[in-house]
């Protein structure tokens, strides 16, 4: 289990990470969202013992990282898939990592076939595509069999195959009844590996809870209506107390709903002789949520004045 509590970081007169607390527990996949520089990878840095906090504690099971010995065995992590000797092989590099954490040297052999990386176990790192290097930072995260793991942009780099391998591995490591940590700008994967969500703003915490609950606080459902009779019912849909967005193009024009259960739409479109050709509710985007949750927390806008 992770732990983080008043946990803040400062760089000179700029707050990076601001009085955050969450834990993330085990036996499940807690994803790590943030807008670009939200303190994300610092949060991540913290509760390794990699930067030290201005103020606040980061533990890992009960304990600063640092106080475990053979961290490896306790933590295994992927911070930056660069940040590897180019001249070594794959199976130089872990060989290094696991003597100095008193790992045996099968584990070597057994995480190159768990990421896909055995052919290429004696090939120096340097001629590797940045998928490689990240199929090798989780081989990495993996060496020591840790109860404990954490992972900042993961699939970068990754092919389709690679993306759903990948995902398939972060399950079945929670399901173990590990816990993984799991930072991310892909609200795609986030919804298809995720089952709970931190996410932060300046620093700050936004939410802790479920992927499911916090796509539902941070977004309205609507029902999206197709019919040849727009302008009507939207006057029909309008004097019942409903909102009315139009969405596509002329020809292909939808009604966006909100206010109204579909069961009613559909009473109303009855009632006025209103022909309809579509009535779905759409259901909560976590990508919506995400942005409209995090838009007083974006640092970075691109286009807009400053």
């Amino acid at each position: 289990m992770i732990e983080v509590s008043e946990l803040t970081k400062q760089y000179g007169d700029k707050t990076a990470v601001d009085r955050l607390s969450f834990t993330v527990r085990p036996g499940q996949v807690t994803g790590f969202l943030g807008p670009n520089g939200a303190g994300k990878t610092t949060t991540l840095r913290m509760i390794l013992g990699l930067d030290a906090p201005t103020t606040g504690t980061a533990t890992v099971n009960g304990v600063p990282f640092r106080h475990h010995p053979r961290g490896l065995r306790h933590v295994g992590a992927l911070l930056d898939a660069g940040q590897v000797h180019g001249g070594r092989s794959a199976a130089a590099h872990l060989a290094a990592l696991a003597r100095s954490n008193g790992i045996p040297r099968r584990r070597v052999a057994e995480v190159l076939q768990e990421v896909g990386l055995a052919e290429a176990a004696n090939r120096r790192i340097g001629g590797f595509s940045l998928g490689m290097k990240q199929r090798l930072g989780i081989a990495t995260a993996l060496l020591g069999d840790p109860p404990v793991l954490m992972f900042d942009e993961p699939i970068n780099g990754m092919d389709p195959e690679g993306v759903r391998w990948v995902r398939r591995l972060f399950r079945r490591l929670a399901a173990e009844g590990r816990t993984v940590f799991l930072s991310s700008h892909l609200m795609s994967e986030m919804e298809n590996t995720a089952d709970q969500l931190v996410v932060i703003g300046r620093g700050s915490l936004i939410a802790a809870e479920s992927v499911r609950d916090f796509a539902a606080r941070g977004t309205r459902r609507c029902v999206v209506v197709a019919t040849p009779q727009a302008t009507e019912l939207a006057a029909v849909l309008t004097s019942a107390g409903a909102s009315i967005e139009r969405e596509g193009s002329a020809g292909a024009e939808k009604l966006a709903v909100t206010g109204l259960p579909a069961d009613r739409i559909g009473a109303l479109a009855f009632e006025n002789r209103i022909q309809l050709d579509e009535l779905t509710t759409r259901t909560a985007s976590l990508e919506a949520a995400f942005m409209e949750l995090t838009a007083d927390s974006t640092e970075y806008l691109a286009g807009q004045p400053r």
